[in-house]
């Protein structure tokens, strides 16, 4: 297992766009992908389930990943956020 903590950095936070764009990436892996934002989690690869976390501009995100493509999915997920989603 490998996990990565990362600062939502686009200006509107995991809304439903932002998370449409993790789920794209997520998607491409067959390890498990957990997201976790203050007491809450979701699935990695469910955009509802990501947006739920109401996770604003600013906030701390921590990802695990397990399986047998984690790191590949982490270099990639971790490029999504320090692309802040591709929105700015």
């Amino acid at each position: 297992m490998v996990e990565f903590t990362k600062q939502v950095g686009n200006k509107i936070g995991l809304h439903l766009r932002a998370a449409g764009e993790f789920v794209k990436v997520a998607a491409q892996y067959s390890s498990d992908i957990r997201v976790y934002h203050n007491d809450k989690y979701a699935n990695g690869k469910s955009i509802l389930g990501l947006a739920s976390l109401a996770a604003a501009r600013g906030a701390r995100i921590r990802v695990e990943i397990e399986g047998p493509d984690e790191a590949a999915a982490q270099e990639a997920l971790e490029a999504l956020f320090d692309a802040k989603f591709y929105e700015d």
